[in-house]
């Protein structure tokens, strides 16, 4: 027992924290040399982990837009015209797809009573689960659905 708390009394190192230029989060160091320098204070007591986070980049400034207008002034360049324009047709085929294939789903659930197919006709719960996958098909397409209808209203009016 004693061996073993020697042992790890060797790893044992002192840190030091030193408070963090303009604002910024504290700094941990071990070097005794750049904490005096730095004058920074020993951390006692507890275990110090410090793990090093990505720093969060700042969000681009936002254009305003005029509610009187609609239109926000970055609209006016022709090249945000052509690409709110590619968006636009992009968002309404996509829309178009997933319209269709909610309506192949909902035939195939059959208002809760799809055709059996196969080996379903003897194994009811493989019939229960396609059902239920169905179900689950058709909720995730109409959300899907108006998440791209949502995204074609925040586009500026087709020309």
């Amino acid at each position: 027992m004693l061996l073993i708390s020697a042992g790890q009394s060797a790893w044992a190192q002192q840190i030091y924290r030193c408070a963090g230029v303009g604002g910024a989060a504290p700094e941990y160091i071990n070097n005794v040399k750049d904490a005096q320098t730095r004058n920074c204070k020993a951390v006692s007591g507890g275990n110090v982990t410090v793990v090093q986070g990505t720093p969060i980049p700042k969000a681009p400034a936002r254009v305003a837009t005029s509610p009187a207008a609609g239109t926000s002034r970055a609209d006016s360049s022709p090249d945000q015209r052509a690409r709110d324009s590619d968006s636009r047709i992009i968002l309404e085929s996509e829309l178009r797809k997933s319209e269709a294939r909610l309506a192949e789903l909902q035939k195939e659930y059959n208002n809760g009573e799809p055709e059996k197919q196969g080996i379903e006709g003897r194994n009811y719960q493989r019939y229960l689960d396609r059902v239920s996958d169905l179900k689950d098909s058709i909720a995730r397409s109409q959300s899907d659905i108006a998440g791209l209808k949502r995204e074609i209203s925040r586009l500026p009016a087709a020309n």
